[in-house]
This record gives C-alpha cells, sequence and structure tokens, in this order.
C-alpha cells in the first residue's frame, strides 16, 4: 500500500481461491438460517447452536460439490 492513510484497499482474488466462494455460502447459509433473527443470552449458547446447525447441516443438506476450475496450474 503507497498510502497509509487510504481507508479503502483493493484486493484482487486469485481465481485459484474459488474455495472462499463455498466458505462464503455456507456462512451466508449460516446467518439467513441460524442468526439472522436469533437472540443469544451467552457465548456459549451462541457457540452450541453454532455447533449443533454445522452438524444438522452437513448430516442433512449437503451434496457432493463439482469442482469446475479447469484453469492453468500455478506457476512459481
Amino acid at each position: 500500500m503507497s498510502d497509509p492513510s487510504h481507508r479503502i484497499v483493493f484486493y484482487c482474488a486469485p481465481y485459484h481461491a474459488s474455495w472462499m466462494n463455498q466458505v462464503e455460502i455456507w456462512l451466508s447459509i449460516l446467518v439467513r438460517r441460524l442468526l439472522e433473527r436469533a437472540n443469544f443470552t451467552s457465548v456459549e449458547g451462541l457457540q452450541a447452536k453454532v455447533l449443533a446447525f454445522a452438524e444438522y447441516f452437513n448430516r442433512t443438506m449437503t451434496k457432493p460439490f463439482k469442482w469446475t476450475y479447469e484453469g492453468k496450474a500455478l506457476a512459481a
């Protein structure tokens, strides 16, 4: 970064980091189905609900992921 006083910095995620899209999708599902209108009385309660949701999600909603990226291999 050339000027540390700039508040906004743009980054370009490389194509080989598309696994991050899957993380963003899962977090979006977590927010929409569990956290959006939730009320937790403790951090432990939040943690328990998130872990229970992850277990439920893995048991009932997961599907095999079809990898579609056919780009070039990374060069060092």
